[in-house]
């Protein structure tokens, strides 16, 4: 489940409130090309409002003239978009794409308010809908769960899959924990310092004081971890970051320049870590995007998490990582290099440093 869907389940909780009444159209199963994957969520209101997607804009017109022409549905029931290739070329689906939805009618605020609690908590919950009755309930579901529908029940999975450990409590995590929260990763930060740890100000992300190692270990970091170290400090990032690479986190990082990380990576060996591990870890963390400042980097280092995520390797390839590494040269390929001022800002240290 993405960002974009809790929002649309917050606004219908709005309109149900106002005493509108809503359908909540569920992305079920999808075969072919499809414009949004299965569990995504779109909101129709009595009086033709929507918010969320579940196509281009076709499917959602389309939606909207059915409400109008029959009225509020009575319970929920299943529908099927792109069967034959004319209807697809209708809709706006790619070509063999087809998509079935359920229509849900929702009548109170009472319908989504455990929900919501839930998804407002950070917890992973599984929404089971019987189409027969329209009765529906909450429970606990696993990381690896995903939308299932046999026809008669669908359940749907909300909440934060992935989590993200930053270390550090600086500007530059700031501006990452707000794009990880809107990613839907559950954020924890970390930083004993106490003129760090004061200043922080981000809602919805956690924020302890134990020292990075602890809470590492403490956090058990599994393949939907990933942990960055933003610090600059090895008194508080090298402990941290041999924990996380003997762990099955997808992702370790930390912030640097090629030399502070060439000079951290032989301080890691000290830890008995072997090659292998010691390879895992990302830095320069981020992709090459040219960045400057703490929101820039933010983006680069977000991109990365999200590229590794994804199975998406071929976007720290070529002229991208000749970028990263400071071997590109600005051409007519459009690669370009990093300056010393560019890794300097990248590593938070001054340009004697590198």
């Amino acid at each position: 489940m993405d960002n974009l869907d809790i929002d649309v389940l917050e606004r219908a909780h709005s309109w149900l409130g106002r005493s509108h009444r809503v359908t909540l159209v569920t992305v079920v199963r999808t075969w072919g090309s499809s414009p949004r994957p299965p569990g995504s969520l779109l909101a129709l209101r009595d009086d033709g409002h929507v918010t969320g997607s579940v196509s281009g804009g076709c499917i959602e017109d389309d939606l909207i003239d059915r409400m109008r022409r029959e009225g509020p549905l009575g319970k929920p029931q299943m529908v099927r978009y792109g069967v034959g290739a004319e209807e697809a070329r209708r809709f706006g689906l790619p070509c063999g794409g087809t998509m079935e939805l359920v229509l849900e009618p929702l009548a109170t605020p009472d319908a989504l308010t455990d929900l919501l609690d839930a998804l407002r908590s950070s917890r992973l919950v599984a929404r089971r809908l019987d189409l027969a009755s329209g009765l529906t309930s909450l429970g606990l579901a696993a990381a690896q769960d995903g939308v299932t529908f046999d026809g008669q029940t669908l359940t749907t999975v909300f909440g934060p899959r992935y989590r993200v450990l930053l270390i550090g409590a600086g500007a530059l995590s700031a501006c990452l924990a707000n794009i990880a929260l809107a990613l839907d990763f559950t954020v924890t930060v970390c930083d004993p310092r106490e003129e760090w740890y004061a200043e922080w100000s981000v809602q919805h992300a956690s924020l302890v004081r134990d020292m990075p190692d602890d809470v590492v270990t403490a956090m058990r970091p599994d393949a939907r971890t990933a942990i960055v170290a933003l610090t600059h400090d090895p008194k508080l990032d090298d402990l941290a970051l041999m924990e996380a690479l003997r762990s099955p986190a997808f992702y370790v990082g930390a912030i640097g320049s090629r030399r502070n990380n060439e000079a951290r990576r032989q301080r890691l060996r000290l830890f008995d870590l072997d090659a292998k591990q010691v390879a895992r870890l990302r830095g320069p963390v981020g992709l090459y995007i040219g960045s400057r400042t703490p929101a820039e980097i933010a983006v680069s280092i977000a991109a990365e998490i999200v590229a590794v995520r994804n199975g998406a390797e071929h976007l720290a390839t070529g002229t991208v990582r000749a970028g990263k590494e400071g071997l590109a040269s600005a051409s007519k390929t459009g690669a370009a290099t990093w300056t010393a001022a560019e890794t300097a800002l990248m590593a938070g240290a001054d340009t004697g440093d590198l």
